[in-house]
């Protein structure tokens, strides 16, 4: 089969490797989209977690169940699934209690295991057990059910700080992650909701947020503040990598507000500089948001099958694996939203 196998910084090559050998205990699925994510480009960059080489990336699953391990039971050929990253171990104090996201031993597809950027996946029986395989619900095509994955934490960071009815929300990022706060916080009752971007605009402005403003020629901070009258907003969402951005979430929440860290900084230079004494005196809440339960990952499916979030918007480009390069340095320049890749064009 063909696959896209990460070498090593910025080093990725189309190679015809062995098709997965079935076990009694997996499945295997035959992958028809597997969308690109912000974390597979700061990996292609920067490399894969722990120094793994020679790994199949791609983490945002669709496909079709084409070969089942005789001791596998809740499957049939045929089903089409929907596959997130994450498997937790279950035993930890983290995952003892729900929050499996946190677990001590996290792993991931596409780090740990060979991901969804080649034509056929196998599935063990630990993420089987442990990880997300969800069905795909009917009507619901596979580019579409690839990006259930990244919108599933954006409703895990959502539900944890408590977005509700006529709460005023500023995002900081345009990119897919910004949109689908924007999205997911309109479901959840926000009245008024500013969006903040700098390259895709463009494409943030289709999502109809109350209030958009193009950073580079305004003060995102100065802008907010006049938009809710001096007061701030009740939430602000980072949701971009970017240090000054971090900063000025801390600026433009009202008192006693809430700062979501939703978008890392990158590894070699993690550290910035916040105003404390805004956080102190004004009684702000910090918080940072990472990934999500399995619950989250079936919800996503839903909301995208009942139309009340439209997947289709978000996708702005289908590609073959040999272009996995092309679209990372056009999600880069942010000439598109999002770009899924199908492994058999």
């Amino acid at each position: 089969m063909r696959a896209m196998v990460f070498k090593s910084k910025e080093r990725i090559e189309l190679e015809e490797i062995p098709h997965p050998e079935l076990t009694p205990d997996s499945i295997i699925v035959k992958v028809m989209a597997c969308a690109l994510c912000g974390s597979d480009i700061r990996n292609y960059h920067s490399s894969l977690r722990g120094g793994v080489k020679s790994q199949i990336m791609g983490h945002e699953i669709a496909g079709i169940v084409v070969e089942i391990g005789e001791k596998v039971e809740g499957y049939i050929i045929g089903d089409r699934v929907a596959i997130a990253p994450d498997v937790s171990c279950g035993k930890c104090y983290y995952c003892e209690r729900g929050w499996v996201n946190l677990c001590i031993d996290h792993r991931m597809i596409g780090t740990h295991w060979p991901g969804g950027f080649a034509q056929y996946i196998l599935l063990p029986d630990i993420i089987l057990k442990r990880g997300m395989v969800h069905h795909i619900p009917d009507g619901l095509s596979f580019t579409e059910a690839s990006i259930s994955e990244p919108i599933s934490s954006v409703l895990a960071s959502q539900e944890n700080i408590g977005i509700s009815l006529g709460d005023t929300v500023a995002i900081i990022g345009d990119g897919p992650i910004g949109c689908f706060h924007l999205d997911v916080a309109r479901i959840r009752g926000a009245t008024k909701i500013i969006l903040i971007g700098l390259k895709r605009l463009h494409f943030a402005e289709q999502f109809h947020p109350d209030y958009l403003i193009d950073a580079n020629n305004k003060s995102p901070v100065n802008e907010v503040l006049n938009i809710t009258g001096g007061l701030g907003v009740d939430y602000c969402i980072v949701a971009t990598p970017v240090h000054i951005t971090q900063e000025q979430g801390i600026e433009m929440v009202r008192k006693r507000g809430t700062v979501v860290l939703f978008g890392g900084l990158p590894k070699t230079n993690p550290f910035n500089s916040i105003n404390a004494n805004l956080i102190h005196y004004n009684e702000l809440r910090v918080m940072g948001a990472f990934s999500y339960q399995k619950g989250h990952h079936r919800l996503a499916l839903e909301l995208f099958s009942k139309g009340k979030i439209q997947a289709s918007k978000y996708i702005t480009k289908v590609i073959p694996l040999v272009d996995i390069e092309k679209g990372i340095s056009s999600a880069e320049k942010g000439e598109v939203l999002k770009v899924v890749v199908d492994p058999w064009i």
